[in-house]
């Protein structure tokens, strides 16, 4: 295995992490809700009445903070991410991933952040069963395709 250090970002992903986990707790404490976003965005597709509001508002903010960030920071200051996978294999893996957060009754930032948090001991298997797929992903599609 080799490292990429041009793009390994350590400080960069602790510093994520940390406002991922406030941003997790004031949610919680605020709205006594637990910040998953397939969750909130499953919440979208069966509405409520006086509950549309928030979501909308919080997926925005997840699609503005990316442009924000852009125009505060200098150009080249930060990469973008290069994906190797034709159009196709992106459009497949988000389909997956749906059907899986449907399946497991939530995603990583529900289960992995939030749930573990609460000791959850669903979510310690959501988050075991998320981590192991991903695992055999990474080993299938670098040693058994390629």
């Amino acid at each position: 295995m080799q490292i990429d250090w041009i793009h390994f970002t350590p400080w960069l992903s602790l510093g994520g992490g940390l406002l991922l986990g406030l941003a997790s707790a004031l949610f919680v404490l605020l709205n006594g809700r637990i910040l998953g976003v397939s969750g909130i965005l499953g919440g979208l597709l069966t509405p409520t009445r006086g509950d549309m509001a928030w979501r909308i508002a919080f997926l925005l903010g997840l699609l503005a903070a990316p442009v924000s960030f852009a125009l505060m920071v200098p150009a080249g200051w930060l990469s973008a991410p290069r994906i190797e996978a034709n159009v196709m294999t992106v459009v497949i893996a988000g389909l997956l991933v749906g059907f899986g957060t449907r399946l497991g009754s939530g995603c990583t930032s529900g289960h992995g952040v939030c749930g573990l948090s609460r000791l959850s001991m669903r979510s310690l298997v959501a988050t075991g069963g998320f981590m192991a797929a991903g695992f055999a992903t990474v080993f299938v599609v670098r040693h058994l395709i390629h």
